[in-house]
């Protein structure tokens, strides 16, 4: 049967390629959006683990935690937390450094432990006023190195030195002390997050219920799962490809079924010609399915390479390729696939009913 499968598919090689092209479309967009959520979520993960943290703490309510305002001052009280071995305050400046607008400038206290573990291939930290630290990767892209000089927001500051963390973004960011940080923002006393070391023995979701609890206004992020499902671009895309599964599978479903349905009704001769040298009406349906499946499988493969490439060119649409790769996985993958052979199912199920219904005579005589 496969072989007769591909042999009606290849007979009408122009309508097949042109479904098949319909439905890749589809996969592709599912597969493209899935990899850039899933990268959301790995680099969520990096988010909350800022210099090494355990929990970050962000204002409640926000539609993106980078875009958060917090009080400097919460930051002595976390410290009196017994779950809390010692916070640090981060103020994130975003789309600000020249050549670069999607790198991340972090103001943050020189003398905590997020600017205390970095490693710095060369230089130091930023301990002079009009100074400030690149990463490594950033140093690469924009060519800097120490005594260089890189602008944030329209001023110049001097690079102290070249770090690594091992977190893509920090890497490809730069760290400011908290004071110029908060001078060049505008955030008198504020910052957009702190991070939490916990104490030895404390758990991380003890801690966090207990200061959500004491502190109003602030929602403390221990998992990456909720780091990427509070950024507003995790949620559009978790949304988007929702939306997308369910019009792909529609639309697709009614491509391939006006395909397959009118290759029956050209077919109506041979199909009941089959069925009088005792083809079944569930073997002549699984033909008409199998076509289906067929076309959908080449639009599907079609779709896995689309997606790839398009989801790499979705992240840097988005501007977020500094610190965003796409997360391709054969789960991934095999979800646009799956996605392709429901599709097929659908697709066929109209016109492998209709041509159960045609007795042979009858398909017969209409050919005739």
């Amino acid at each position: 049967m496969i072989e007769l499968i591909v042999n009606n598919l290849v007979r009408r090689i122009g309508r097949t390629m042109l479904t098949a092209l319909g439905v890749g479309l589809g996969v592709a967009t599912i597969v493209a959006l899935l990899s850039v959520s899933d990268g959301l979520t790995e680099t969520a993960a990096g988010f909350i683990h800022l210099g090494g943290s355990d929990l970050g703490v962000f204002q409640s309510g926000v539609s993106d935690p980078t875009v958060s305002v917090l009080q400097v001052s919460l930051v002595r009280r976390l410290d009196h937390d017994p779950d809390v071995a010692t916070a640090t305050p981060l103020l994130l400046i975003v789309g600000k450094v020249k050549g670069d607008p999607s790198a991340f400038v972090f103001g943050a206290y020189l003398h905590g432990f997020f600017a205390r573990r970095l490693v710095f291939a060369s230089g130091g930290l930023p301990s002079a006023r009009g100074t400030i630290a690149a990463g490594d990767q950033a140093a690469a892209s924009l060519h800097l190195r120490p005594g260089g000089t890189m602008v944030v927001d329209g001023h110049r500051f001097v690079v102290s030195g070249i770090y690594h963390s091992g977190i893509a973004y920090e890497d490809a960011g730069a760290v400011l002390g908290l004071g110029p940080a908060q001078a060049l923002a505008g955030y008198q006393g504020e910052t957009t997050s702190i991070a939490v070391e916990l104490a030895p023995g404390a758990s991380a979701a003890h801690a966090q219920a207990s200061i959500e609890r004491e502190f109003h206004g602030v929602q403390v992020i221990a998992d990456p799962g909720e780091a990427a499902r509070a950024g507003a671009n995790g949620a559009l895309i978790h949304n988007a490809t929702l939306v997308i599964v369910i019009l792909a599978l529609v639309i697709g479903a009614i491509n391939v079924t006006n395909t397959i349905a009118m290759s029956v009704l050209e077919r109506q001769s041979e199909l009941a010609l089959l069925s009088t040298i005792g083809w079944s009406d569930a073997r002549v349906a699984a033909l008409v399915i199998g076509e289906g499946v067929g076309v959908s499988v080449l639009g599907a493969a079609i779709g896995l390479v689309l997606g790839v490439l398009g989801s790499l060119a979705l992240v840097h649409a988005m501007g977020v390729s500094t610190y965003v790769s796409p997360s391709i996985t054969a789960w991934g993958l095999g979800r646009g696939l799956l996605v392709g052979v429901l599709i097929g199912v659908l697709g066929g199920l109209y016109p492998a009913w209709r041509i159960t219904r045609m007795t042979p005579l009858r398909g017969l005589a209409r050919a005739g």
